[in-house]
């Protein structure tokens, strides 16, 4: 789980993640804002090892999920207001 060592100010940003409510810092990518509030970004599709992401630069392909019904990587999606993230797609067991 990611802690912030510094506070941050600014405009704030309320969506979901699978289906209950979240908030983060407008701006600030879904990646980091899904780990200050859970220990894992999703479970692997393959063997459900919980999984935060690798690279955190959009390159490996290990933190993708489900933006307002769309496959986006979270390492470089910016949070929004209204967004609806889903960790599992339609087509992940």
């Amino acid at each position: 789980m990611i802690v912030r060592a510094l506070p941050r100010k600014g405009a704030t940003a309320r969506f979901t993640i699978d289906g209950a409510p979240a908030e983060a810092w407008e701006g600030e990518s879904l990646l980091v804002a899904v780990l200050t509030q859970r220990p894992s970004l999703r479970r692997l599709e393959f063997g459900g090892e919980p999984r935060a992401g690798f690279c955190l630069m959009g390159a490996c392909q290990d933190c993708w999920v489900w933006v307002d019904g769309s496959r986006a990587r979270a390492c470089t999606t910016q949070v929004r207001a209204g967004m609806r993230v889903s960790t599992t797609g339609p087509d992940w067991t």
